[in-house]
């Protein structure tokens, strides 16, 4: 298998309130809902970098389409990792969720490993990093 992850789904709510949360509070860009034509089809994709999309879907609609019970969601399954070209670029994107009605779970810090992040969760719990690593240097 060759490693082409061109989309991650993440389960929501209220896909309203989420798409207000990326759109309008974090600024990404988006066409917002589609799909809503459709039974279990009212999406939202966001266009990150690389070739990646964000997808938002509800969780009915993503246990409907898989056939899997709905269950309880769980911050710590997974984190998404946004990386920035410095200290200050974290901490302002951490403003800016905040601001955006985002929950700062571990303030940006000096990390052991040398660089500098903190986390936040999104209105449905997802936790994501914002994070300077002086190691790479090919952030956009």
């Amino acid at each position: 298998m060759k490693p082409r992850i061109t989309v991650i789904t993440v389960g929501v709510d209220d896909l309203d309130r989420s798409l207000r949360f990326y759109r309008d509070g974090l600024g990404l860009a988006t066409e917002g809902i589609v799909g809503q034509q459709f039974e279990h089809g009212a999406v939202v994709f966001i266009q990150l970098g690389g070739g990646l999309r964000l997808a938002l879907w509800p969780r009915k609609s993503i246990a409907h389409d898989t056939g899997l019970p709905a269950s309880t969601p769980s911050p710590t399954e997974f984190t998404l990792g946004h990386n920035v070209a410095s200290k200050e670029e974290v901490d302002a994107v951490m403003a800016q969720a905040v601001q955006a009605g985002a929950r700062i779970v571990k303030a940006a810090h000096d990390t052991f490993w040398g660089g500098y992040s903190g986390y936040f969760q999104d209105p449905d719990g997802h936790l994501w990093e914002v994070v300077w690593n002086p190691q790479w240097t090919e952030i956009e």
